[in-house]
């Protein structure tokens, strides 16, 4: 699949971009990941892209036409229309659910706002869904960005060693992840639970899922709800 990010500061996500698990993977070409600069689509001769608001208030916006020039020119590229994500506090909240629906898209094009946001119209124009990574507001839409981008790559064919990777991690199965120890075996005082170290895997198995099933209700009640009314405990037929 092709993510394209259209930003101001390419730079910024390139160093992020080009390290770890989908750093490698990019350059192994399991995924194909690329910055736009929105300023060179400019036709002002200072390479402007924001202005005052109408109606007055604090800060600039950006205007329409980089934008939209940019977004014809990814359109022209592929060859088809990329499906368009804005990253908004405005949108909805990106999920687990939603980034795995995402990672069967071809091509996605997500265009990063920055000063006090951008020009309505050309978010009508062009914006397919607007996604929010939580009830807070940063100073623009790279950092966003980036979280979509890994969330969303990650889970493409072959850019995980392996399906279950992400398979058994925190959300994806509908639970919290259980907890990790590794050597020593023990450390300050504390040492590794005893089942992990018996090697036997199906006992393992089942304490890891009571562990996430604690945690998860715990500390996210609501999808601990959400998975037991997906999964029901079996009750134990009583011998006569």
């Amino acid at each position: 699949m092709k993510i394209i990010i259209a930003t101001l500061f390419p730079e910024m996500c390139e160093a992020v971009l080009g390290e770890s698990i989908v750093g490698r993977a990019r350059k192994a070409g399991k995924i194909d990941v690329s910055c736009r600069q929105i300023r060179e689509y400019t036709q002002d001769k200072h390479r402007r892209v924001d202005d005052t608001p109408y109606g007055g208030g604090m800060g600039m916006v950006m205007q329409c036409e980089p934008i939209y020039n940019c977004y014809k020119a990814v359109c022209q590229e592929l060859g088809c229309r990329p499906h368009t994500i804005y990253m908004s506090p405005k949108g909805k909240v990106l999920t687990q659910q939603r980034a795995a629906e995402l990672s069967k898209t071809d091509n996605i094009l997500i265009v990063c706002g920055h000063y006090e946001g951008v020009d309505q119209r050309v978010l009508d124009k062009i914006v397919d869904e607007e996604i929010s990574v939580g009830d807070y507001v940063l100073t623009g839409g790279e950092l966003p960005a980036l979280v979509l981008t890994d969330a969303v790559a990650r889970l493409c064919p072959g850019v995980l060693s392996e399906d279950v990777c992400f398979e058994e991690e925190s959300i994806y199965s509908g639970l919290l992840e259980y907890p990790h120890y590794t050597r020593p075996e023990v450390w300050e005082g504390e040492a590794v639970p005893p089942v992990l170290l018996s090697g036997h895997h199906k006992n393992i198995e089942a304490w890891r899922h009571e562990q996430s099933l604690e945690l998860t209700k715990n500390r996210r009640p609501e999808m601990y709800g959400e998975y037991m009314a997906l999964h029901p405990p079996v009750e134990k037929k009583k011998r006569r």
